[in-house]
């Protein structure tokens, strides 16, 4: 080819627009993770589109991430979501260009406070949980850095043992679903409206979990909680209610406010640690990404959240019919 030839070849190159990405990436929430990893399985092996990669990076991490910027450049169609997304997040996505976005309930989950079966049930009320979590609590008519080191210096009913609690990360949305269930009850007590007269300091404090080592920060992988738990008979695990559906045989859920955390209290809404898990798509990705439409519905399909649904199957509290 003469050196002319060469010269339009490439012209015509540069010319051309950036092709879109031919995968769907998701993103986000560990707890979001095995549903909508078992839905990109399914998707893949009954379409035509590609099989969607599933990350698992947290729901802060992920949604991010999925902010960042629009399609194709930013690998993030897609972001999965413990809580429902922030007001900061929000603005961040504008900020980026990240204007349409559609929310899916995708279903229930309650946050479990779990155990190894080789120990006995334990029955705990959520101020005693933020009692033995927050890095601030009343004594003396004031508050001070937490001092308990025992379940039972909370309340003698409580088991006589080392306050050790595994825990999700700063980047999880089950961290973030927690502590502003726990800091509800915080921020009520007299000693917090005293010390914190201003809401939002007040909200700062009470969301606050101590860090003496009694709370232990895990990873991004709920798993590793459960194994922890069976190395460590005396901890407690916080976690999704989906793992301990898939591990029923080596932990157990313990009742929190005399309610145990079972698919039937966490629907219903009588258990107090439930909360709605999220899934986020960035609509101004589907003229770029193929069967991003398609997998969106996917999630929602009768297939996937009806009575005998492969999700409900696997241990998703899916959203009433109506809902």
């Amino acid at each position: 080819m003469s050196r002319v030839g060469c010269l339009c070849a490439l012209m015509v190159v540069l010319a051309a627009p950036a092709l879109a990405r031919d995968q769907i990436r998701v993103v986000g929430s560990s707890t979001v993770f095995p549903f909508v990893a078992e839905a990109a399985e399914h998707f893949g092996e009954k379409t035509r589109f590609r099989t969607p990669i599933v990350e698992e990076n947290g729901t802060g991490g992920g949604i991010a991430l999925f902010c960042s910027g629009l399609a194709p450049d930013v690998p993030a169609d897609m972001a999965n979501a413990s809580r429902a997304m922030k007001e900061s997040e929000r603005a961040f996505c504008a900020e980026n260009g990240v204007t349409d976005i559609l929310e899916i309930p995708l279903g229930y989950d309650g946050i479990v406070v779990a155990n190894t079966k080789q120990m006995p049930v334990v029955s705990f009320t959520l101020h005693q949980l933020f009692l033995a979590l927050a890095h601030e609590v009343p004594q003396g008519g004031g508050l001070v850095p937490n001092p308990y080191r025992r379940w039972s210096e909370i309340d003698p009913s409580l088991p006589e043992r080392e306050i050790e609690v595994y825990g999700p990360p700063p980047s999880s949305g089950t961290r973030d679903s927690l502590v502003e269930i726990l800091g509800s009850v915080g921020c009520k007590l007299p000693e917090y409206i005293a010390a914190y007269p201003d809401e939002a300091e007040r909200k700062d404090a009470c969301h606050a979990l101590r860090e003496d080592g009694r709370f232990i920060e895990g990873r991004e992988d709920d798993n590793i909680i459960v194994m922890k738990l069976g190395a460590n008979p005396d901890a407690f695990g916080i976690f999704g209610f989906s793992y301990l559906d898939q591990n029923a045989d080596r932990v157990q859920g313990n009742p929190v406010d005399g309610v145990l955390p079972t698919y039937e209290h966490i629907s219903a809404g009588g258990y107090p640690l439930a909360r709605v898990l999220y899934v986020y798509v960035k609509k101004q990705a589907i003229e770029h990404i193929p069967g991003l439409k398609e997998f969106s519905q996917e999630l929602t399909s009768e297939d996937a959240v009806g009575e005998e649904g492969y999700l409900t199957l696997k241990g998703l509290i899916t959203l009433s019919i109506d809902q």
